[in-house]
């Protein structure tokens, strides 16, 4: 089973999750939330943020966080010396751990979906099982999901494949039918409803705002031609200062 707690504090490497971030391209977040939300995936962004130099230098440690192991202090500290190098205000912890958290267990979600989707894996385990941490910081409608199994190529990992939400810490593992049926799981076929007050008609749950699509599904689609304009163009200039170098 996939540890999301384990991979964020702890130095592991994972070619297809840094892959998959190396080619995230920065944009600004007002042409992030412009292009559909199946093209995100492509994109990096941060908040608050509109200058290419510090989108580029966010990912860049992001980047060696994947490939080094480096710690959620590490990446704070080295950010917070170049944006005050930069005239800008430091990173808080909350909002440094906000983006390391949520950017790297994308990456790691994204590169572990690409690993559970081979054919040779989805024949020998076609099932996958919502795993939520399940503290205190879990959130009711994540927690609601937890040891939920549904077929590997159902719609509900359309919309809840995580992350669902900033700083989630949900992951997803495989199984097979021989797995489920030892352990006596129930294979779900519709998203489960919200509990609502007496009285209330029940809504199906869904992720938190903004994180309500799958973010591998596109994540290795290479042909930049289908790109949103804001996302080939930043892609283009990035390759030409590449290119340059």
């Amino acid at each position: 089973m996939l540890n999301i707690q384990k991979i964020v504090n702890e130095p592991l490497k994972f070619e297809e999750a840094i892959e998959y971030f190396e080619g995230r391209i920065s944009i600004t977040s007002s042409q992030y939330y412009r292009i559909a939300r199946e093209y995100r995936t492509k994109a990096f962004t941060v908040s608050g943020y509109s200058s290419a130099e510090i989108l580029n230098e966010f990912h860049k440690e992001l980047v060696k966080a994947l490939d080094e192991g480096t710690t959620c202090k590490k990446f704070k500290d080295s950010m917070n010396d170049f944006l005050e190098r930069k005239g800008y205000e430091g990173l808080s912890a909350f909002q440094a751990d906000n983006i390391f958290r949520t950017n790297i267990q994308t990456a790691y979600n994204v590169g572990h979906y690409k690993q559970m989707t081979s054919p040779a894996v989805i024949k020998a385990r076609p099932y996958w099982q919502y795993d939520a941490v399940n503290d205190s910081r879990t959130r009711p409608t994540h927690a609601a999901l937890d040891g939920k199994v549904f077929p590997a190529d159902h719609e509900f990992w359309d919309t809840w494949y995580p992350p669902n939400g900033y700083r989630c810490r949900c992951g997803v593992s495989t199984l097979s039918q021989r797995q489920v049926e030892s352990r006596g799981l129930k294979i779900e076929d519709e998203i489960p409803l919200m509990v609502e007050p007496e009285g209330q008609v029940a809504r199906p749950l869904l992720p938190d705002k903004g994180f309500n699509y799958n973010p591998a599904k596109r994540a290795w689609e290479p042909d930049i031609s289908k790109w949103p304009k804001p996302l080939r163009e930043a892609y283009k200039k990035r390759e030409k200062v590449a290119n340059a170098d």
